[in-house]
Formats: C-alpha cells, sequence, structure tokens
C-alpha cells in the first residue's frame, strides 16, 4: 500500500472523505451515486445507528488509509495482478460454495472486475478486499470487508485454504479482524451473515459474542437469493465481551 500520507496529506484525505460523506447523502436521498450503489451487494445492517458527518468521514479516512499488515503477516490489498491466484483459490467448492457475494462465474476475468471494484470503494472509504498469502506466495484466504461510514457499521465475509480450516486457524483469525475492525476502522456495529448450513461459521459466529437476529435474504452478484442466518453485535459489546 506503499507509505502512509503525512499531516498535509491527511488534511487533504479527511476533506475528500467529508465530500465524499456528503455525497453518501443524496444516494440515501436518492439524489446520487447510482454507480455506487449498484456495485454494493451486500445489505447494511437492519439496526440504523445516527452518524454524525465528522464521524462518516472519519470511518472513510480510517477505510482509505488502513494498514492492513496489522492484521497479520501477508496481508495486502488485493491488486489486478492477484486476479489468476485469487480465482483459482476461489475455484475450489470447499473455500466458495458457502459465500454469496462472490462473482460469478468463477474466473479471471469476473475476480480481477471484483478486485478492480474494489479498489474504487477502498478509495472511497468503504471497503476493504483483502489477500492473505503464504510465505511461498500462494493464496491462503481472502477477507471482504464492507463499510457504511453513513451507518458506522461493517459486514466481514471472507474465506481460508482448507488446510488452514482444519487447522483450526479460522476462529483466531476471525476473532483478531473482528476488533480490528471495531478499534481502526471506528465502526459502531457489526453485522455478519451466514448461509442456514454452515454450522461451523454459526458457531464461530456466536461464541465470537455477536447476537442472532434471525435471518435475512442475502442476493448474489448473479442476483441469486440465498436465506441466510444473521447477526450484529456493538462496538461495546465486543468491549465488554473481550477488553
Amino acid at each position: 500500500m506503499g507509505g502512509h500520507p503525512g499531516e498535509r496529506g491527511r488534511h487533504g484525505l479527511l476533506q475528500q472523505a467529508r465530500r465524499r460523506a456528503a455525497g453518501s447523502r443524496d444516494l440515501a436521498a436518492g439524489r446520487g451515486g447510482v454507480d455506487e450503489a449498484r456495485r454494493l451487494v451486500s445489505a447494511p445492517p437492519k439496526t440504523v445507528l445516527e452518524v454524525s458527518p465528522e464521524e462518516e468521514a472519519a470511518i472513510r479516512l480510517a477505510v482509505a488509509t488502513a494498514d492492513v499488515g496489522t492484521l497479520g503477516l501477508g496481508r495486502a490489498i488485493a491488486r489486478p495482478t492477484d486476479a489468476a491466484d485469487l480465482a483459482r483459490f476461489l475455484a475450489d467448492p470447499r473455500v466458495s460454495d458457502a459465500i454469496y457475494d462472490l462473482p460469478r462465474p468463477i474466473d479471471e476475468t469476473n475476480v480481477r472486475r471484483w478486485i478492480v471494484e474494489g479498489e474504487t470503494q477502498w478509495r472511497a472509504g468503504r471497503r476493504l478486499l483483502i489477500v492473505s498469502r503464504e510465505a511461498t506466495g500462494e493464496i491462503a484466504g481472502y477477507s471482504d470487508i464492507t463499510v457504511w461510514p453513513e451507518r458506522s457499521a461493517a459486514e466481514l465475509a471472507g474465506a481460508i485454504s482448507p488446510s488452514r480450516q482444519n487447522e483450526g486457524q479460522g476462529g483466531a483469525g476471525a476473532l483478531h479482524t473482528f476488533g480490528w475492525i471495531f478499534e481502526t476502522l471506528g465502526v459502531r456495529l457489526m453485522c455478519l451473515t451466514a448461509a442456514t448450513d454452515n454450522v461451523r461459521s454459526a458457531r464461530l459466529i456466536e461464541a465470537a459474542g455477536f447476537v442472532p437476529m434471525g435471518t435475512r435474504d442475502a442476493t448474489r452478484a448473479d442476483g441469486t437469493v440465498r436465506r441466510s442466518l444473521y447477526w450484529e453485535m456493538t462496538r461495546d459489546q465486543w468491549a465488554e465481551k473481550w477488553g
């Protein structure tokens, strides 16, 4: 991602974030941002928080300048050059079958387009599409953090390689990422979904302290709909459980 911006650069980014925050309020009022709305597949959380323009701008800035390397070794923002490797990783049904918001069909062209959209949303302070690589260079997993700055909320999706799942690394990695999202991005609410038959994810999510809130229909990128289990957790609830 390169170096972090200096004070002047951060001031400029904050001004941009404030302008984008105003644009997102226009979107909510139906006055603009059509292309951005069409790109967003994930639905915002059921709970609606009151968010000031200052908080919204701060979240956008935090997303746009986040150092994803602090999530762990081998993490980086996904780039178009990752498309071929990521497509091969996602082509494994053990990785992708349970995930609704992946580009389909899964191929290099669609994955590259997905990555480019992710870069655009990252610069707008709305998304972090992250790849994780082994020391050998092979893809070990990915994380897709969708952020709604105007709602002070985020959602996490992602997957790790089947071999890492069997080693029990998924739970520890997810907990670390949940905390990172609350602390680094500054959102006050997270929502998560999982397929109704995804018992492993449901157990992990509830063990982390997320509160079940029924179901919601999740729309895939190809327009098909999947009924999903749904959870939410506030930053205060996270702090109370995990300190």
